[in-house]
């Protein structure tokens, strides 16, 4: 009886997980590309390895700069894009439908700051000056507003290092 409960359990375990990577592989494949330009913080950690800590504009346009407030909930932003792809905040999610050129993403409250799928982007050792002309997240965000950082771009919008664009 143990050992039909441990291999239900452990499929049960398989199942999600596969679908965790099979809904990752759709956004990566059918996600429209959005840019959100970077605001500055620091950019390394020696315990973590080589690593670009992550803000951006468009949260604190929403948000502001200080911790956000503990009593707010994690939720939808509406951003703007401009020709190129990149996102400026428009407003807070209030269920209302979108204008023209305008895409939800999903942000989270984590520390009192919102992110957006990730606060940092690993990259490896060595490659630190590669990434320092980082001014935009490449995102592939779903209709639903579920986003997964995809890579980062330069001033130009042009890709820097390797993308998981596919």
């Amino acid at each position: 009886m143990r050992k039909a409960i441990a291999l239900c359990a452990g499929l049960i375990v398989l199942a999600l997980a596969n679908y965790a990577i099979y809904s990752r592989e759709r956004l990566l494949t059918g996600g429209r590309v959005i840019l959100l330009q970077l605001a500055p913080v620091d950019p390394r950690s020696l315990m973590q390895g080589d690593y670009m800590a992550l803000r951006f504009q468009a949260a604190n346009d929403a948000f502001g700069t200080g911790n956000v407030r503990r009593e707010q909930p994690d939720g939808y932003l509406i951003l703007k894009l401009d020709e190129q792809g990149i996102g400026t905040f428009a407003r807070l999610d209030g269920g209302t439908a979108l204008g023209v050129n305008e895409v939800r993403m999903r942000y989270r409250i984590r520390n009192g700051r919102p992110k957006f799928a990730t606060n940092a982007f690993f990259f490896q050792e060595g490659d630190a000056r590669r990434y320092t002309a980082a001014r935009y997240g490449e995102f592939r965000v779903a209709a639903d507003g579920e986003a997964i950082l995809t890579g980062l771009r330069d001033k130009d919008a042009h890709p820097l290092g390797e993308s998981l664009r596919k």
